[in-house]
């Protein structure tokens, strides 16, 4: 028997520790790993293609997007707009035109059991003994298939109803309605090193606030100014910017809605900046 301290193996109770242990050793349960930095998009990546922005825009919410790839989404939802407006189109005339159809056929029966009520006004004694009859195979009924698995007695499928689709274009991130004219542009200041020879995507530190220097990262929150465009971190808001509401680039007057905070990080994961855990869910492993 092994040491009690190290591997207790006459406990009553199956510990966590070792339910935790067996299962990773099984492949039950489910694996919870923290997500790195390697997949959190950088603050300066478009929300649509996670890649560095060649013509960045934002949203009056702070969502980056590369201006291609917003306009191209943008494109692409009136086109399946256009095309879903289409099929409702089609079938609205479709219900119209058999609901004119109907009527017609209704008009038509009516006038037919009228005409036929007119001639069978005088009948005979022998046609009320046959039309008295209950059987269930008088009048061609026995020439009828009711079983119902047959294939010609099946239910058939009826068509779905289309609703009208809605016009409004909604942010692929945020889900709220987003306009052309609502994009910024953004300008982002870059770092000057004359010393730093690398590409602007290989490098580390790309950008910077144009006011007080400082370098834009994940770990600085950042925000837009409306008017110019230019990003600066929140602290240089904060400290300066809140003091008198006048931009220290080119002493124009701003406003609290000038100020739109710069949304960060964000995977495929979990929700923007919220849950940044993936999980991985596998068969429970009974006790």
């Amino acid at each position: 028997m092994t040491r009690h301290a190290r591997n207790c193996t006459a406990g009553a109770v199956y510990t966590y520790h070792e339910k935790k242990k067996d299962a990773a050793a099984s492949g039950y349960g489910t694996n919870t790993q923290r997500v790195g930095k390697d997949s959190v998009k950088d603050f300066d990546c478009c929300c649509l293609t996670l890649q560095p922005c060649r013509y960045p825009v934002v949203t009056k919410d702070g969502y980056l997007f590369d201006k291609e790839a917003i306009l191209e989404y943008i494109v692409t939802k009136k086109r399946e707009y256009a095309r879903k407006l289409k099929e409702y189109e089609k079938q609205k005339q479709k219900k119209e035109e058999e609901s004119q159809e109907q009527t017609a056929n209704e008009e038509l029966k009516k006038l037919q059991a009228f005409l036929k009520g007119e001639k069978t006004i005088v009948s005979n004694a022998s046609n009320n003994t046959d039309a008295a009859s209950v059987s269930n195979m008088k009048n061609g009924k026995d020439k009828m298939l009711p079983s119902f698995w047959i294939p010609s007695k099946t239910p058939e499928a009826k068509d779905v109803t289309l609703q009208k689709p809605d016009k409004t274009i909604y942010c692929p991130v945020s889900g709220k309605p987003l306009k052309v004219k609502d994009l910024i542009p953004v300008k982002f200041t870059e770092v000057n090193d004359p010393d730093d020879k690398k590409s602007l995507i290989v490098k580390q530190a790309r950008y910077m606030c144009p006011i007080t220097h400082d370098i834009l990262s994940n770990s600085v929150p950042c925000a837009v100014i409306r008017t110019t465009g230019d990003v600066v971190t929140m602290e240089c808001v904060e400290k300066l910017i809140k003091k008198d509401w006048i931009n220290p680039l080119d002493n124009s007057k701003l406003t609290p809605s000038d100020i739109i905070p710069l949304q960060r990080g964000g995977t495929g994961y979990a929700s923007v900046n919220d849950t940044l855990e993936g999980k991985h869910e596998r068969p429970v492993l009974q006790a």
